[in-house]
C-alpha cells in the first residue's frame, strides 16, 4: 500500500487531500509569492495522528511540512518548488482551548487554535494572552511559536518565547515528548522547549502549548501622534518609558508613506490627524484602575513633547471606536501592501537607539541600487525592530529583468545596514526560504554548526521542513 493510501486509510478520505483544488490554499503562502508541489495535505485532529503520520513518511522517507495559518512572510509554510514534494500537516483541526487557569495565570490550547480565539478564551476570564499581531484573526498558535512570533506588544510583554510556559511535540521519529508544564519554575535540566520555539519546524511538530496569561487591562489610552523625525520619536519614547514604566504597552512607528497605502487601499480607514505628515506614531497605555489616570499622563507626556519641539501634532481616542479604528491602521499594513504593490519586506532589529541612524543609512545604501527607489519604514520602535521595505508598483517590478536577484540585492543591503549597528536580518519573521543566503552570511560557522549539530540529533534523514531556516553545509 502506498502512502497516500495509508494516510487515507488511518486519517478518512476527508482528512487527506491530494486534488489541485482541494491542496490549493495550501500550497501557496498568502501573498503568493512562494508555491510548490506537495505529495498530499493531510489534517490530523490529535496529537496520536500526528505521530502516527510522522511514523509513516518517515518509513517512506518522504518529507513533512507542518503548517499553522500560512501567514508566513518568508516562505517557511509551503512546499519549496525544487525538491520531493513534502507531506503537508496541516493543524487547523487541532483548535481546542483544553484549558483556562485564572488563578495560576496559564491557559493550555492546541496548536491549531487561531491567534484570536486564544486571546478572547483568556479575555472571558479576565486575562490577557499578550502576543498580538496583524494576521492574529488567521494565524495559529503552533506558527507563532514555530517562528517565535513578535508583533506590537513586545515592548511589554515579549515575544512568543517569553509567553510558553510548555510544549507538547511529536518528534521526526514519531515519539512524543509531552512538556506542557504550567511551572513558572522547574529547574530540572535544560528547558527543551526553547529548542523548538523558533525553528521553524525543522525539528518537531508542535501539536499543544500551554501558555502564560496576564491580569487583562481594564483601562486604556491610546494616541496618534506626528513626532519631528525618527529621533523626536525615539526621545517621546524615553520621556513614555519614564513616565509610564510598565504601563507602557506599544509605541509604533509608521511613515507617510505606509500610512498612504493603507488609506487608500484598505476600506474605512482615516488618518487621525488633519493632515499628513512624514512620520506618525501609535501609542498605547494600558492598566487596571481609573482610565482618567491614563490619560492625564498621556497627555501630560504629549504636552512636554509638544513644549521641546518633538511633535507637529497629535490626536488622543476618547473613545474604545477611537481606539479600535486607530488600531486597525497599524493591522492594516499587511493587507494594503499586498494590494498596492511588491513591498520586499524586511525584519531588521538594531539597538533602539540605533533605529533612526539604521532607517536614514538604509535609505541611502537601497537607493544606491535603485535611485529614488521608494522606501516604506514600519518600525515596533519600543523593540528596536524595524520593517524596512524597498517598494515596487505592480509594473516596476514586472519590469524588472531578473527580479529575484534585484530582491535578493536589496534586502541584502539593508541587512548589511543592520549588522553594521549590532542587529539582525530576522527579528520576528523567522528564516524560511528567503533569507537562507542570510544565514550563511550573517551566522559564523561555529554557530551554524552547532544547529547543525542539534538538527541532525533530532532529525537525522532531514525530514522536517528540509530546506528552512538551515542553508546547506
Amino acid at each position: 500500500m502506498n502512502l497516500i493510501d495509508q494516510l487515507t486509510e488511518m486519517l478518512g478520505q476527508s482528512a487527506v487531500l491530494t486534488t489541485g483544488a482541494e491542496v490549493e490554499g495550501f500550497v501557496e503562502d498568502w501573498r503568493g509569492r512562494y508555491r510548490g508541489p506537495a505529495a498530499c495535505v493531510v489534517l490530523p485532529s490529535s496529537t496520536p495522528q500526528v505521530a502516527e503520520v510522522v511514523r509513516l513518511c518517515a518509513a517512506h522517507g518522504v518529507p513533512i511540512l507542518p503548517q499553522g495559518g500560512n501567514t508566513s512572510l518568508c516562505g517557511g509554510a509551503v512546499p519549496d518548488a525544487h525538491g520531493s514534494p513534502p507531506v503537508i500537516v496541516n493543524l487547523s483541526r487541532m483548535r481546542k482551548v483544553r484549558e483556562v487557569d485564572a488563578a495560576n495565570n496559564s491557559i493550555e490550547v492546541e496548536a491549531g487554535c487561531v491567534l484570536v480565539a486564544v486571546q478572547q478564551a483568556a479575555a472571558d476570564v479576565g486575562r490577557l494572552y499578550a502576543v498580538s499581531l496583524g494576521a492574529e484573526g488567521s494565524c495559529q498558535i503552533g506558527g507563532t511559536i514555530a517562528t517565535n512570533a513578535g508583533g506590537t506588544s513586545v515592548l511589554r510583554y515579549g515575544n512568543t518565547r517569553d509567553n510558553v510556559l510548555g510544549l507538547k511535540v511529536v518528534l521526526p521519529d514519531g515519539s512524543v515528548w509531552n512538556g506542557l508544564y504550567t511551572l513558572r519554575k522547574n529547574n530540572t535540566g535544560l528547558d527543551l522547549k526553547h529548542l523548538f520555539i523558533g525553528s521553524e519546524g525543522t525539528m518537531g511538530i508542535v501539536t499543544a502549548a500551554t501558555l502564560k496569561l496576564h491580569p487583562l487591562p481594564t483601562s486604556h489610552a491610546v494616541a496618534w501622534m506626528a513626532p519631528q523625525s525618527p529621533a523626536a520619536a525615539l526621545e517621546i519614547l524615553g520621556m513614555f518609558q519614564s513616565a509610564c514604566g510598565s504601563r507602557l504597552s506599544a509605541f509604533e512607528m509608521i511613515d507617510a508613506n505606509q500610512l498612504q497605502i493603507v488609506l487608500d487601499h484598505v476600506p474605512n480607514r482615516r488618518n487621525p490627524l488633519s493632515e499628513m505628515h512624514l512620520w506618525h506614531v501609535l501609542v498605547e497605555l494600558a492598566d487596571v484602575g481609573d482610565e482618567q489616570v491614563l490619560n492625564d499622563v498621556m497627555q501630560q507626556v504629549l504636552k512636554q513633547a509638544f513644549d521641546k519641539s518633538l511633535l507637529k501634532d497629535a490626536a488622543l481616542a476618547t473613545s474604545g471606536a477611537q481606539r479600535a479604528a486607530m488600531w486597525e491602521i497599524r493591522h492594516s499594513v499587511s493587507e494594503g501592501n499586498k494590494k498596492a504593490g511588491i513591498g520586499l519586506t524586511t525584519d531588521s532589529a538594531v539597538p533602539v537607539s540605533a533605529v533612526p541612524e539604521f532607517i536614514e543609512r538604509a535609505t541611502a545604501a537601497v537607493r544606491k541600487i535603485v535611485p529614488d527607489m521608494t522606501v516604506i519604514s514600519v518600525a515596533h520602535l519600543g523593540d528596536g525592530n524595524v520593517h524596512f521595505i524597498p517598494f515596487f508598483t505592480f509594473a516596476e517590478w514586472e519590469a524588472m529583468p531578473d527580479r529575484e536577484a534585484m530582491g535578493q540585492r536589496l534586502r541584502h543591503s539593508v541587512n548589511e545596514v543592520a549588522h553594521t549597528l549590532r542587529g539582525t536580518f530576522s527579528a520576528e519573521h523567522g528564516v524560511g526560504q528567503t533569507h537562507l543566503q542570510e544565514m550563511a552570511h550573517f551566522k559564523s560557522p561555529v554557530e551554524l554548526a552547532m544547529m547543525r549539530s542539534i538538527k541532525q540529533t533530532f532529525d537525522p534523514h532531514d525530514l522536517f521542513n528540509p530546506g528552512r531556516l538551515l542553508p546547506p553545509s
